[in-house]
């Protein structure tokens, strides 16, 4: 298989439901959605790394790291972000890591790309990660988006309801989706075109989308536990991390 070009695409909105301006809040001294840039670039694994953002602040704080792409509509979600620019993209693999994924694993991703040079990457149109949950009580917590896959580890649906349903204790882990996508130029492409599907609409999961679109989301395990900051508390505990861990 031919060299792959494989950029690293990160969707980055000003405004936030549940944790306002949460890209630009504090993070161990630097902002946000800056952390979340210096990790993927510090990765060295995509020939690109671009922010895709609606927000003077946003650009401010990253365009010294690298490419800044405004985007100038309102969006349902980060995937639909950088969608506007898919055409535009000068690649095969589009990742689009969130700007509020300050700890995504190196080895992960490395993980990911190398599934794309594999025999069975001509059935995968979008790659993620998924994660066990460990603790009962994050089953039921809707900021965690459960997953359930197939066999072959293709996703079959996305939950904010704890799925599956246990009508028995079981060894069974239940899976928390991470919100990292790898797709394929054309299949982003695809997700461009098509509008905000029923199932999303009600779960608010871009996910549920691309399923809805017919295409095939490979999940691999992610190797090292990561949080996104979604709310206070999540702030709070990133905080705490890294004060343990410099």
């Amino acid at each position: 298989m031919s060299e792959l070009k494989i950029i690293a695409a990160i969707p980055a909105r000003y405004q936030s439901t549940r944790l306002p301006g949460k890209l630009m809040a504090d993070l161990g001294g630097m902002p946000v959605i800056r952390r979340t840039l210096e990790n993927v670039k510090n990765m060295e694994l995509f020939d690109e790394v671009v922010v895709v953002t609606d927000s003077d602040e946003i650009e401010s704080v990253v365009e010294d790291l690298g490419t800044v792409m405004r985007s100038q509509k309102e969006h349902a979600c980060g995937t639909d972000r950088i969608a506007e620019f898919a055409t535009q993209f000068d690649a095969d693999i589009i990742f689009n890591v969130q700007g509020d994924e300050p700890f995504l694993g190196k080895d992960d991703i490395e993980r990911m790309i190398r599934k794309f040079y594999s025999d069975q990457s001509q059935n995968i149109d979008v790659m993620s990660l998924r994660h066990p949950i460990k603790e009962k009580m994050d089953r039921n917590n809707p900021n965690y988006v459960k997953v359930v896959s197939d066999l072959d580890n293709y996703a079959m649906y996305f939950s904010r309801s704890n799925i599956p349903f246990r009508r028995k204790d079981t060894d069974t882990d239940t899976y928390r989706h991470i919100g990292i996508y790898a797709f394929r130029k054309d299949a982003l492409v695809q997700f461009a075109n098509q509008p905000l599907s029923p199932l999303e609409s009600m779960e608010m999961i871009e996910a549920l989308r691309i399923l809805e679109m017919g295409m095939k989301i490979k999940l691999l395990d992610a190797q090292q536990v990561t949080i996104g900051i979604d709310t206070r508390e999540d702030l709070n505990w990133a905080n705490q991390f890294i004060d343990k861990n410099q």
